[in-house]
């Protein structure tokens, strides 16, 4: 069961951190964030740091896969937050940056507790209920996205691979974790895999007004002018540095 999972579940997880990749091209070479959320970046680092260090041997066993591919996903995701703050606006940085320090302090508290206070199953309880709970909060984070989904019936902030393999990835571990009997593994990417299915879903029937989020979420305002209704993790479309996105490059 291993060797599959390493070659399909391992697989899957690092396509799943890789595949924002497209977004960051885009942002570097727009040198804006536009409409992308940092959110859940930091919240997928923290995810990473906190089952990477559940998976350690003195931690809970047989889980070193749970590890390995966390940490390396924890080295992904923290250059993703760095571009993303390097490009976002002052409001946004600020923002993002001290949510940042805050998962490093999170993260930081659970491995000093956990190392120093708590011993055998005590510290294994511990340390898996904090990954379940920020684990659900990763795989909840595109929330605001479907939001604007839905909203604007526009897929353009919402790229394919990364709704295909937040679904693969939960569905590898979810198995992985019913398999071993680890409902710390178990119960979060079970409901990433449904989650990720509903992104899917929501892709497929929006897929063909890709592109057209910027200009039907700008409604108008009473003084007749337009305001873009994005809710906190959102910035007006390309006015970072005032050009406008070249149709080719969008995702």
């Amino acid at each position: 069961m291993d060797v599959l999972h390493f070659l399909f579940g391992n697989a899957t997880a690092l396509f799943l951190f890789l595949s924002p990749t497209i977004t960051f091209r885009r942002i570097i070479r727009s040198k804006s964030t536009e409409q992308f959320s940092g959110i859940p970046y930091v919240m997928t680092l923290l995810n990473c740091l906190l089952s990477a260090w559940y998976g350690l041997p003195f931690v809970s066993k047989n889980n070193l896969l749970v590890s390995t591919i966390n940490g390396t996903g924890a080295a992904i995701e923290s250059i993703y937050v760095l571009i993303f703050i390097f490009y976002a606006p002052k409001k946004e940085k600020a923002k993002i940056l001290g949510l940042f320090t805050c998962v490093l302090t999170v993260f930081s508290a659970v491995a000093l507790i956990s190392l120093f206070a708590l011993h055998g199953n005590a510290r294994k309880l511990f340390c898996g209920l904090a990954a379940t709970i920020f684990s659900i909060i990763m795989y909840a984070s595109p929330l605001s996205i479907m939001r604007l989904v839905i909203k604007t019936k526009s897929v353009e902030f919402m790229p394919f691979f990364l709704s295909l393999f937040v679904f693969l990835c939960g569905t590898s571990w979810f198995v992985y974790g019913l398999l071993g009997r680890d409902a710390f593994v178990a119960i979060p990417n079970g409901f990433g895999c449904g989650l990720g299915a509903m992104q899917l879903i929501l892709y497929f029937i929006y897929r063909n007004n890709k592109g057209s989020a910027s200009q039907e979420a700008m409604k108008p305002t009473a003084n007749g002018n337009a305001s873009l209704e994005m809710g906190p993790d959102f910035q007006k479309p390309h006015q970072a540095n005032g050009n406008k996105i070249p149709q080719d490059d969008q995702v």
